[in-house]
């Protein structure tokens, strides 16, 4: 028996989507891998729909990061979000550019002209989309550097930090960083490597103080906004996202992610399915999703989140424990 019900009524559905979803579902709700479908994801669908929005010199939008959400940086984390395959040559040659045009001093990827310190989310993410396409090492050695030089005495990472002052990490910034990280990591990169393995348990550990969305001191929900579940997600934190990371990073389950996974039990819907509740606001090549219907990207992480935990054996979320969960104090 599975924790949460998957009926094949609610495969069939989520297998009516786009390619990159069928792919993805198969993938990771029946265990099934499907090259083919993921050759197809660059040809139809929104990846060949991203892929056709590049520009003749490489670029999307106007240029490495804006505007938003339709500039390179976006789009790439987009296509990568996808699954489209690693291997893509003009992908990978987008990111070539990015890496030899906009290194900053830091050796920080930096999009912006007029300042100086190159941004830590940004790096983050770039990390992510740049390892899964499988970038030459030696591109990404600066942006390692800098990621482990400004991780903050909390274990978190802030893109305050190298700008003005900030004395506490953000789970904004935290949650890119860990993504680029497992991205870096599960795509066999040595340099460095031992070092953001021991950085990554350091920032999981100062996102689980918060109970993936509380303040460590008060106990109070930090933003309410943490709680919806958008998509894509941007560099916006939400606890869904935050689950799907610890998920798909291999993280031990911990008692407290246990608030965050009640409450997005009490967003499923009657017929299975989780809602798209949020956009993001921006400009977009199209929209994958309408917000306040049923998301089929919401609905497949949420099942992978619940369906990983559940094989480890762990505690599963309740309806009637999620009203506990977003009260104000500390559970």
């Amino acid at each position: 028996m599975t924790p949460v019900s998957i009926s094949n009524e609610l495969i069939d559905w989520l297998l009516a989507g786009d390619v990159a979803l069928q792919y993805q579902v198969r993938r990771d709700l029946l265990d099934e891998e499907r090259p083919d479908l993921q050759a197809r994801i660059a040809v139809e669908g929104w990846g060949a729909q991203f892929l056709a929005a590049r520009h003749p010199d490489g670029y999307w939008g106007r240029g490495f990061y804006q505007p938003k959400w339709i500039s390179s940086h976006y789009t790439l984390l987009d296509l990568k979000h996808l699954g489209i395959a690693p291997d893509h040559p003009q992908i990978r040659e987008s990111i070539g550019q990015i890496l030899a045009r906009h290194k900053s001093a830091d050796g920080g990827v930096n999009p912006a002209k007029t300042v100086e310190n190159s941004d830590v989310c940004v790096n983050g993410m770039v990390l992510s989309y740049a390892a899964y396409f499988q970038t030459p090492a030696e591109s990404l050695r600066s942006i390692v550097d800098f990621l482990i030089g400004v991780q903050m005495p909390d274990g978190g990472f802030n893109c305050e930090s190298n700008v003005r002052s900030a004395v506490h990490s953000s789970l904004h910034s935290t949650i890119s960083v860990l993504e680029g990280i497992a991205e870096y990591l599960a795509n066999g990169y040595t340099y460095r490597a031992g070092e953001l393995d021991a950085i990554a348990r350091q920032a999981r550990e100062f996102v689980l103080q918060h109970r993936l969305f509380r303040s460590d001191r008060t106990g109070a929900i930090i933003n309410p906004r943490f709680l919806l579940l958008p998509y894509p997600s941007r560099w916006f934190y939400d606890t869904l996202r935050a689950l799907d990371y610890f998920s798909g990073a291999g993280a031990a389950y911990d008692p407290r992610m246990q608030d965050a996974l009640d409450i997005l039990m009490q967003k499923r819907r009657k017929d299975g399915r989780w809602p798209l509740q949020a956009r993001h606001p921006g400009q977009v090549h199209f929209d994958m999703e309408t917000p306040g219907q049923p998301s089929r990207w919401n609905t497949l992480r949420a099942l992978r989140v619940l369906r990983n935990l559940w094989q480890r054996g762990k505690p599963l979320p309740t309806r009637t424990s999620a009203a506990r969960a977003t009260s104000s104090g500390a559970p």
